[in-house]
C-alpha cells in the first residue's frame, strides 16, 4: 500500500512539474488603475490557486468558530463509572441460569 501511495505522489509531482515547464512563457495581469504584473504563467496560476485556497479558508472561519463555541456550551461528557473489580462480584457456582424445558 505504501508503494502505491508513493507512486501516486510521484505521478502528481511529475505531472505538476511538466505543467510548470510547459507554462514558462511570460504573461501579464492587468489590475485596476493601469497596474500591470508580469510573471511566468505558472506563477500566475499558482498565485491564483493559493489566493482561492486562502479565500476559501477565510470564508469557513466564522462557521468553524460558531461550531466550536456551540461545542463548548454543551454539558461536559460524564465520565463512565469505574468497572467493578472481579473480586467483589460473587462467583457463580452453578453456571448460567437456564429457563425450564417447558418454557422452550
Amino acid at each position: 500500500m505504501r508503494l502505491i501511495a508513493w507512486l501516486f505522489r510521484a505521478f502528481i509531482f511529475f505531472t505538476l512539474f511538466a505543467f510548470a515547464l510547459n507554462n514558462q512563457q511570460p504573461t501579464s495581469v492587468h489590475w485596476f488603475f493601469g497596474v500591470e504584473w508580469r510573471a511566468p504563467m505558472v506563477i500566475v496560476v499558482l498565485a491564483a490557486f493559493a489566493a482561492g485556497c486562502a479565500i476559501g479558508v477565510l470564508a469557513m472561519v466564522p462557521t468553524w468558530w460558531r461550531h466550536r463555541r456551540l461545542a463548548r456550551r454543551q454539558a461536559p461528557v460524564a465520565t463512565p463509572p469505574a468497572e467493578t473489580p472481579a473480586a467483589t462480584v460473587p462467583p457463580s457456582d452453578f453456571g448460567p441460569v437456564l429457563p425450564p424445558r417447558d418454557a422452550l
